[in-house]
């Protein structure tokens, strides 16, 4: 006897929210001159918070970031980035500290955002 599934896997988020869309770059994160400092959501920079600067990414959008080969983070939108030489997202430092990145400032990463 063989049982056959039909259907469609998501991959969901620790917020469990499915994962809408997929980028490959690299990360890196903000110095603490910018602590306490407004964003461009008019919120003020806490390097302790789990946010990110992205920029084309609606502001509360939240996105799984994964070092590769290390562990990963979600983080919410609050801020823009002019991210170039490859760069796509700029993170707190909590969030570059949970992905072991300080060392190195820049890393390569991939982000999962999360539908609402």
């Amino acid at each position: 006897m063989a049982l056959v599934v039909l259907g469609c896997a998501t991959e969901a988020g620790a917020r469990g929210h499915r994962v809408v869309s997929v980028q490959d770059g690299r990360a890196s994160y903000y110095s603490r001159a910018f602590n306490g400092r407004r964003t461009a959501s008019g919120e003020r920079y806490d390097p302790r918070a789990m946010t990110a600067a992205h920029q084309t990414l609606p502001f509360g959008t939240w996105v799984r970031v994964t070092r590769k080969g290390g562990p990963s983070v979600e983080v919410r939108i609050n801020d823009r980035c002019g991210c170039g030489g490859g760069r796509i997202i700029d993170l707190s430092e909590a969030a570059a500290r949970h992905l072991r990145m300080l060392e190195a400032g820049v890393v390569p990463v991939r982000l999962e955002v999360m539908a609402r």
